[in-house]
């Protein structure tokens, strides 16, 4: 008989719902009005857990962490919980978003909780994932059956954190439709000969390239972000640039916005939205070009043969 401290391998789905933008709530409503929509809003994704027979491990902060016994009942929790937030909207007149990332793998299962490297990895698919969106690896779409393995697309290779090879990632198609999904772009030029194949952040002394190898970043004020800015209208994870079927394309992920211009002087500013990138330009999280305290990210996307 197994007692509550025993230790055990299990091969499950590991799901983490992140509301997004959470950061933003408290610093714009007050710790207090903030909180009591943070606490609904888990609330209403927990509900999912139990009906499609998951086990919810623990509440971190501003997110949950679940476990299912296999792929498809964690992508079917994923989409309800999506589902959820769309329908009963937990912030009223305040927008509110979930971020979503589960894998399938071994996990070591101790004392009500469970650990390893599978457990991460469902970490970083949510780290990595935009308001409304769910991610799923390889993995887990592999262990799904055939009629939802339809409602998965691959949307890049990338680099996971831990990895040492770039892992595929999957996009769960979870709106009946979803062309309704807000996109914001400058207009489609005549494509080049050639595609650019870089995009590089530079912030202070950090720099980073995007390309083949390492297709995404996030910026903000997290420490895990590749791009760290030390301001307090950026959220933890505040954006990420990916760059995705040979465009480069900052998705914002906090309630504030991200505002970008480019080299024309051109001002765009996303909120829960996407952007395409080109040419060079300057980033600004949260904060409008004009403020003084406008910390400034420089891109640029230099032009293949052009030195």
């Amino acid at each position: 008989m197994s007692t509550p401290n025993a230790k055990n391998f299990e091969t499950l789905s590991i799901l983490f719902a992140d509301i997004s933008g959470s950061t933003a709530l408290y610093e714009t409503l007050g710790d207090v009005a903030a909180r009591d929509l943070v606490a609904g809003c888990l609330a209403l994704l927990t509900r999912s857990v139990p009906k499609n027979q998951g086990r919810l491990i623990k509440t971190i902060g501003d997110e949950i962490m679940c476990t299912f016994p296999s792929a498809g009942a964690a992508l079917q929790a994923a989409c309800s919980m999506q589902e959820a937030v769309e329908t009963h909207r937990p912030g009223g007149k305040v927008q509110m978003f979930v971020r979503i990332g589960f894998h399938f793998g071994e996990v070591i299962c101790e004392n009500n909780d469970v650990f390893g490297d599978a457990v991460n990895v469902a970490a970083r698919m949510t780290s990595v994932s935009r308001a409304r969106q769910i991610l799923a690896t390889r993995e887990a779409v592999d262990a799904l059956s055939p009629d939802l393995r339809l409602r998965t697309r691959q949307i890049r290779r990338s680099a996971v954190k831990g990895k040492q090879e770039a892992q595929d990632i999957f996009e769960v198609v979870w709106q009946q439709d979803d062309k309704d999904v807000t996109r914001v772009s400058m207009p489609v030029r005549v494509r080049p000969a050639e595609q650019p194949s870089e995009l590089i952040l530079t912030h202070g002394g950090q720099k980073f390239s995007i390309n083949r190898e390492n297709q995404s970043a996030t910026i903000g004020r997290g420490n895990t972000c590749q791009i760290i800015v030390a301001d307090d209208f950026a959220s933890r994870q505040h954006a990420n640039v990916e760059f995705r079927d040979d465009k480069f394309i900052l998705a914002d992920l906090s309630i504030n916005g991200t505002y970008v211009r480019f080299a024309d002087g051109h001002v765009l500013h996303a909120v829960q939205e996407e952007i395409l990138l080109r040419g060079a330009g300057s980033i600004s999280l949260g904060r409008a070009f004009h403020e003084p305290a406008a910390r400034l990210i420089e891109f640029d996307i230099p032009t293949p043969g052009v030195r």
